[in-house]
């Protein structure tokens, strides 16, 4: 598995963008949770696959819908996700 280094601004670009059409939400799909493009598979799903011990191979194997950059799309967006500043009240 390659690590990106987002140092390079047109890699991070083409990386948020490559997020943006692997990543939907749709209101009225899957309680409005992130799917992989419009399926109705969730970024929650492949996240517990890994969770649960799966390679990527293995998770590909198990969803053949997917590709490899579904995969790292789901990675992507969780650590989005996580990786926000948490303001504390003095």
């Amino acid at each position: 598995m390659k690590f990106w280094n987002f140092q390079d601004k047109h890699q991070a670009k083409i990386m948020t963008q490559n997020l943006s059409e692997r990543i939907t939400v749709n209101p009225k799909q899957c309680g409005g949770r992130p799917c992989i493009r419009g399926m109705r598979i969730r970024v929650t799903d492949v996240l517990d696959l890994y969770a649960a011990g799966l390679s990527a191979e293995q998770i590909l194997e198990e969803m053949p819908d997917l590709e490899l950059e579904d995969l790292k799309a789901c990675l992507q967006y969780a650590s989005r996700k996580l990786n926000h500043a948490v303001l504390v009240a003095a």
